[in-house]
């Protein structure tokens, strides 16, 4: 797969670490933490909708935004790394997205240590 750019926004859950390692690759990442702290999940998700870009985030609410609500959004990557697996995080991300890359975007992926589960949005 020829790997492209892809536009995030993570969520105040998520781990710098992943915005630094995405921003690293030359993705577009932006954090809520560093323009817009306190945005509520219904913010975050309009927000990413109306700037095209998937959310980065460790809060399971964005599932029921998009499952139970059906909000629409322009993807969302959950992730689920428990603590005596955050040492592997950045490198899970950085291969999910070298080798997923635009299959994320309209897709709610859990990525979780060693495998990812990318499903079609409801």
């Amino acid at each position: 797969m020829t790997e492209q750019r892809l536009t995030f926004l993570a969520d105040e859950s998520c781990d710098f670490a992943v915005v630094r390692t995405l921003r690293a690759c030359g993705h577009d990442v932006l954090a809520v933490v560093e323009d817009s702290p306190g945005a509520s999940d219904y913010q975050v998700l309009k927000r990413a909708v109306n700037e095209k870009r998937i959310i980065l985030t460790e809060d399971k609410d964005f599932g029921e935004w998009v499952f139970a609500h059906g909000e629409e959004t322009f993807g969302v990557l959950l992730i689920r790394f428990p603590g005596n697996m955050r040492s592997t995080l950045t490198k899970g991300i950085e291969s999910l997205v070298t080798e997923h890359g635009s299959d994320l975007v309209k897709k709610f992926t859990v990525l979780e240590p060693g495998r990812a589960r990318i499903r079609k949005q409801l």
